[in-house]
Order: structure tokens, then C-alpha cells, then sequence
């Protein structure tokens, strides 16, 4: 008679459940770490935001300076332009 063999389960069933479980690690970790990476992101752009927010409040001051420095260049002129007319009136 023949003998019959049936295939013996494989042995490397811990090793197998071993590398599910590490596979598993390595996703959940990421998963963390893609977490972290993305609440730093996060508050980096929140940061921007407040920066920028700052630097419109400094450039419409600094818009409302230069039109005031303006206005009084003009005031300036008109004030030098009276003196000269004065003085030359003097002078005649």
C-alpha cells in the first residue's frame, strides 16, 4: 500500500501573525505621526495668519502716515510759496 501524506500546517504561523501585528504598528504609527504632522502644520499657518493680520494693522497705519506727510508737504508749499510772494512784495 501507499502511504499517504497530508501537508503539515506550516510552522511559521507565529512568524506570520508577527509581521500582521508589525504591519499594524507601522499604519498606526504613521497615522500618529501624520496626526502630529498635520496639528504643526496647522499651527504654523495659524501663526501666519496672526502675523499678517499685524502686518495689515501696520500697513494701513503706515498708508494714513504717508497721506499725512503728503498733506502737510502740500501745506509746506503753500506756506513757502505766501513767503516768497511776501518777501518779493517787500522787496518792490
Amino acid at each position: 500500500m501507499h502511504s499517504v501524506s497530508f501537508p503539515k500546517p506550516p510552522a511559521e504561523r507565529p512568524q506570520e501573525l508577527r509581521i500582521t501585528v508589525a504591519i499594524g504598528a507601522a499604519v498606526v504609527l504613521q497615522t500618529a505621526l501624520a496626526l502630529i504632522w498635520a496639528g504643526a502644520a496647522t499651527e504654523r499657518l495659524a501663526q501666519l495668519e496672526r502675523r499678517a493680520g499685524a502686518n495689515a494693522a501696520m500697513i494701513e497705519r503706515t498708508a494714513r502716515l504717508e497721506e499725512q506727510v503728503r498733506f502737510m508737504s502740500a501745506t509746506l508749499t503753500r506756506i513757502e510759496e505766501k513767503l516768497d510772494r511776501a518777501v518779493q512784495e517787500k522787496e518792490s
